[in-house]
């Protein structure tokens, strides 16, 4: 990073307490082994815009940003450690001492959700004495760059996140990358930490799909790489926004039944697939939060929108709102459903079977219009995504609480996910529509 920002025209000064580290920087000489890092290093260093020292103090009174790059390496029980990221800020803190001018601190390095509020920033005030938001800011902007094509990966990110208490703060950000190419995200500090974890999970769990399906592919007699250079082809559902967004669990005639099948073959022939094992106990603890979020407002009359698994379909079967529904009859709740893809009139065959053989009469419950289950209800349960359900908010009372599964687009009036968290230990999850 220090070697392309050089390469863009900035000035910079790169800090490190290894004496070799500083050496081979002063020497224009690269630190790593990367492909083409040594031409523009020795680059930088030739046009007198790259060089390194050993003093925090000299760099922060010399600059205007300080970007963290600390490793920060997992501890036998799995957490990050975080000594590195702490001890640079307490030293970008004491080095704050001697600068009267604002300064802005980005950390690079990957780390959890708060660590930046709870570490980072209690390090720099402890020790500068200043306040952050009026001497100095500390921001989140986490990298995206792969060893073996770094260079190519910063000049060309597939997006830059920066993420601040204030948006004022990223001023300086925005300077300097905006001759880069990709979209620029501003967003909260912790949602732009919590996006570097969310995306090295997603290759990991890409990577481990792949294998899985490679080696069940084999088993099956079929070239695993047929099969994903076809699967990744489809950039309409498979490498593509579809599927997701946070939500419900899914439900259906197909994802279950196939997850089901493939799984249930690899145990056939001592194949052990964990990843596709999970995907259903995955998919039905997602079920049992939906459940406990609605347990927790202590209510007994609930009002399900959304009976099919998904809008826009009259299909039930293996529909995880129907699971809930019969559920909490058999907890003693009265329920009524309103769904207007569903009718008892036209629901047939494998379809209506699967519906009655989970709860007799089900199609009882079924109300005709939105109002009437309002009316009738304690607490709103929002099982599927349908835009119909957008106008629940002009339906309710201050007194009904929402449950919202999926995560409606509530336009210009949000209510927040009621699916408990981590930061919710009691699992107290229910909204009041006034307080929405």
């Amino acid at each position: 990073m220090a070697a392309c920002l050089a390469y863009l025209g900035h000035e910079v000064i790169g800090v490190d307490t290894n004496p070799v580290k500083v050496q081979l920087m002063n020497e224009g000489r690269s630190l790593i082994v990367e492909p083409n890092l040594d031409q523009i290093t020795a680059a930088g260093h030739t046009g007198g815009k790259l060089r390194a020292t050993a003093n925090p103090v000299e760099a922060v009174c010399n600059s205007d940003v300080s970007f963290v790059c600390v490793g920060t390496p997992s501890l036998r029980s799995g957490k990050l450690g975080l000594d590195s990221i702490e001890r640079v800020s307490e030293q970008l803190g004491t080095a704050l001492t001697a600068k009267g001018e604002w300064h802005t601190i980005a950390v690079r390095s990957t780390v959890l959700p708060g660590t930046i509020e709870s570490v980072a920033i209690p390090a720099v005030v402890r020790k500068s004495g200043k306040c952050v938001g009026n001497d100095f800011a500390v921001c989140s902007n986490p990298e995206f760059i792969r060893e073996g094509t770094a260079i190519q990966d910063f000049f060309h990110p597939p997006f830059t996140i920066m993420g601040a208490q204030d948006s004022r703060w990223l001023a300086p950000l925005r300077d300097i990358y905006g001759p880069l190419s990709g979209p620029l995200f501003e967003t909260s500090i912790r949602t732009a930490e919590m996006v570097k974890c969310t995306c090295n999970a997603f290759h990991a769990l890409k990577v481990d799909f792949a294998n899985e399906i490679g080696s069940l592919s084999r088993e099956l007699g079929v070239n695993p790489e047929e099969v994903m250079e076809v699967v990744c082809a489809d950039t309409k559902l498979n490498i593509s926004r579809a599927y997701l967004r946070p939500g419900f669990a899914f439900g259906g005639s197909c994802l279950p039944k196939d997850v089901r099948a493939l799984t249930h073959y690899a145990r056939q022939v001592d194949l052990t697939l964990p990843l596709l094992q999970a995907i259903l106990a995955s998919n039905q603890a997602h079920v049992e939060r939906a459940m406990d979020s609605i347990l927790a407002c202590g209510k007994r009359r609930i009002g399900f929108f959304g009976l099919s698994f998904k809008s826009g379909t009259d299909d039930l079967r293996e529909s995880p709102a129907l699971q809930l529904i019969k559920r909490l009859i058999g907890d003693g709740c009265q329920v009524q459903v309103y769904d207007r893809s569903v009718s008892s009139s036209f629901i047939h065959g494998a379809n209506r079977l699967f519906a009655e053989a989970e709860i007799p009469h089900v199609f009882s419950l079924i109300r005709s219009t939105m109002q009437q289950v309002v009316n009738e209800s304690e607490v709103i349960v929002i099982a599927n995504n349908d835009d119909e359900y957008i106008r629940i908010l002009d339906l309710v009372s201050a007194d009904q609480q929402i449950v919202d599964l999926v995560g409606i687009r509530w336009s210009s009036r949000p209510v927040a996910s009621t699916l408990p968290t981590d930061h919710d230990s009691t699992g107290s999850s229910c909204q009041q529509e006034s307080g929405a």
